[in-house]
């Protein structure tokens, strides 16, 4: 008989191991030691699992509830609303001409304004009333009542927009579109928060600054949405599409190493449309095959460039649910290489956390296939979805990427430290790299290089720019000469790193 007690990182006890096997005393040792090691990271990954679930649920900075906290909500009040009767009203709220604006005057700008708004609505949460934050610029209010409630309710958030929003001497009005589902007269639970969006556009195409009701017939209106997607299968050929780039920045040499792809659709009449709005119109409509085509090329192209310039980054590029579903993703991507001549490992495929767990069999199918071609393989937004220990062992990733939602708090929430500090525990105990998204401020880049983060990205480095833009940035040796970090920190972190503590990439990378 073979006993050994269970504890975590911090030496909480969990529990205790026994084993009674007919083994030698030295496969008994190996065995054990290899269980306990197993047992021990399933606990943890428990345990940080129902951390994240509870952190995920609502924001902490504004208070209002996150997309999975929100689903959690409704799915709640739909069970009581289907076991003793009454109704419930969805209101999907969005700012009208918010991108306008922030293209106008800034992202610091759009940043402050989406604050001041998500304070402002916050207000509304009560027993009878969940606010939740959608999108950059959308919103969605849960209400307890029959549509008279719903519209009362969209009536009081309509005033909060009735003065002007100010932020760093900028003062400026702004409006809202309002659409209202309710449940069960306007659909399933499923398409309440569709019927409600129908709503708002119905209001966005009459003008804005209003509200309305669902009807049943602007479930056959798709004109606004036909004319996008129309004006989509045009936009490759009218050169409307542009790849812009969010630098990844390496923790020890403070260095440019690798840039994240981002799409952007310049529209002539509607300005920049956020891929949130046309990606699934392009994956519902069949045109992410041709889209999705042109930015691994592109990427590709700029990738070639920047080796020609002397710059030797890594070029990610985001692969959708649909795309891990075709069968000659990995030919395409590894034609494109050919065609560029950019080695596999300077290509980066980066596959959302949720997109990951949706079919594991795919998923390991196409990651089995894209490590045999020699890509770098990213789970990006790590934390918002809840993979298994056992999924994340067998997947040949090669990176974790923590989602912002966590970055943002670490400076204000122990919460937020200790999710961190489990995830990057978690990938170092797999040999994970681990990059942090969203790094916005000093003390959040200091601590998550004290962890031992490997690279860092987010508006405190760059905000996503041009191919150009970003040439001139990873040339600029001097290029973090505004950001003041403390000495004494980087120091011993690359102290660190030359001890072994610290994962690079390899130079052949």
């Amino acid at each position: 008989m073979s006993a050994s007690l269970l504890s975590d990182h911090t030496g909480a006890w969990l529990g205790l191991l026994a084993l009674s096997l007919l083994l030698t005393i030295v496969m008994l040792g190996m065995y054990f030691r290899e269980l306990r090691r197993s047992l021990v990271l399933a606990v943890e990954l428990e345990r940080v699992s129902k951390q994240l679930s509870a952190q995920l649920a609502r924001d902490k900075v504004t208070g209002l509830l996150t997309r999975p906290g929100f689903d959690a909500i409704l799915d709640q009040w739909v069970q009581k609303v289907d076991g003793s009767g009454g109704a419930l009203c969805v209101l999907y709220v969005s700012l009208d001409n918010f991108f306008m604006l922030n293209d106008a005057f800034g992202h610091e700008f759009g940043d402050g304004l989406l604050k001041d708004v998500s304070s402002r609505l916050a207000a509304f949460t009560c027993a009878d009333t969940e606010v939740c934050s959608l999108a950059a610029g959308e919103f969605a209010l849960i209400v307890k009542g029959e549509m008279v409630v719903g519209r009362a309710a969209a009536d009081r958030v309509s005033d909060v927009f009735a003065g002007r929003f100010a932020f760093d001497l900028i003062q400026t009005p702004l409006t809202c579109s309002i659409g209202i589902a309710m449940y069960p007269a306007h659909g399933s639970r499923a398409m309440l928060l569709g019927h409600a969006a129908l709503a708002m556009r119905s209001v966005r195409l009459n003008g804005g600054g209003d509200f309305c009701q669902y009807d049943l017939k602007m479930g056959a209106d798709v004109r606004e949405q036909a004319i996008l997607v129309n004006d989509l299968r045009s936009a490759l050929e009218l050169g409307q599409l542009e790849l812009y780039f969010q630098p990844k920045i390496d923790a020890i040499s403070l260095k440019v190493t690798a840039a994240e792809a981002l799409l952007r659709w310049h529209h002539p009449e509607r300005g920049l449309v956020s891929p949130v709005v046309f990606i699934p119109l392009a994956e519902r409509y069949g045109l992410i095959g041709a889209i999705g085509n042109w930015v691994i090329e592109e990427a590709c192209r700029k990738a070639a460039r920047w080796r020609e310039r002397g710059l030797h980054m890594r070029v990610a590029v985001n692969i959708s649910g649909y795309q891990m579903r075709e069968d000659d993703l990995v030919d395409r991507i590894e034609a494109a290489l050919l065609r560029n001549n950019i080695k596999p490992g300077r290509f980066t495929c980066e596959i959302t956390e949720s997109v990951a767990m949706e079919d594991t069999k795919v998923t390991q199918l196409t990651f089995d296939r894209m490590r045999e071609a020699g890509f770098h393989v990213s789970i990006d937004d790590f934390g918002t979805g809840y993979s298994s220990l056992a999924s994340l062992r067998r997947l040949p990733a090669a990176e974790l990427k923590i989602d912002r939602a966590f970055v943002t708090d670490l400076e204000q929430s122990e919460d937020a430290r200790s999710i961190a500090r489990s995830i990057i525990n978690m990938a170092t105990a797999l040999n994970l790299r681990v990059v942090a998204e969203g790094v916005e401020t000093v003390g959040q880049c200091e601590w998550l290089v004290s962890m031992g983060c490997n690279e860092l990205q987010g508006y405190l480095f760059s905000m996503p720019i041009t191919a150009d833009e970003l040439e001139r940035l990873a040339l600029d040796e001097h290029h973090l000469k505004n950001v003041e970090f403390q000495e004494s920190l980087f120091s011993e972190t690359r102290t660190a790193a030359l001890d072994g503590d610290f994962h690079p990439l390899p130079n052949n990378f």
